[in-house]
């Protein structure tokens, strides 16, 4: 069975529901997820580094901050300079996440920073793959569609100023669910 990392960092709690509905996807689509949360930009993390380099692709997350990935997931790509001079993630899976308050808040540019670390690394970068949101035939950005934000280079998701208990809404798990099961059958064909 391939396995699947997902290195993530959470502030409020959302990125990590949204991070467990990744997960959800991943075994889903028949791998076995393996949540790596990261708790700060001091940490150490020698051993995250090795999971991600044990397992078959990586999906990284992270809320949005002014605008760029939060700290704590910055420190992680930059702890993983040792493994790049190795190119010891070349040709490894690779797909990512993010969340913030807003609609768009660049967000994009999160999951840029994202797909410049994993070209970077030589990975193989895979996209949501859902067309924006859709329900019942109608393209919306109602709560319960998938892609309701229109991305496509990874998926993006809005948490209200609420908790995670209930937001983000429903069509946005959906949307992490799908691109983790996505990852899981893409890998199963790459690890054949």
């Amino acid at each position: 069975m391939t396995t699947i990392a997902i290195v993530y960092h959470s502030g409020y709690g959302h990125t990590a529901v949204v991070a467990e509905a990744v997960s959800e996807g991943v075994t889903r689509g028949g791998a076995s997820p393996r949540l790596l949360k990261i708790e700060n930009a001091a940490q150490d993390f020698a051993a995250f580094l090795e999971e991600v380099s044990q397992a078959d692709a990586v999906i990284f997350g992270a809320p949005t901050y002014m605008g760029d990935i939060s700290a704590p997931l910055k420190a992680f790509f930059e702890a993983s300079a040792g493994i790049w001079m190795k190119q010891g993630w070349k040709d490894k899976i690779a797909a990512g996440f993010t969340n913030g308050l807003t609609f768009a808040g660049d967000k994009g540019h999160s999951l840029t920073s994202m797909v410049v670390l994993a070209m970077q690394h030589g990975m193989i970068w895979v996209g949501s793959a859902q067309p924006l949101g859709n329900v019942n035939g109608n393209t919306t950005s109602a709560p319960e569609a998938v892609n309701r934000l229109g991305y496509s280079m990874g998926v993006v998701t809005q948490s209200d100023n609420a908790g995670p208990d209930v937001t983000p809404p429903p069509g946005d798990r959906e949307s992490a669910r799908l691109l983790g099961e996505r990852v899981a059958k893409i890998t199963a064909k790459f690890s054949a």
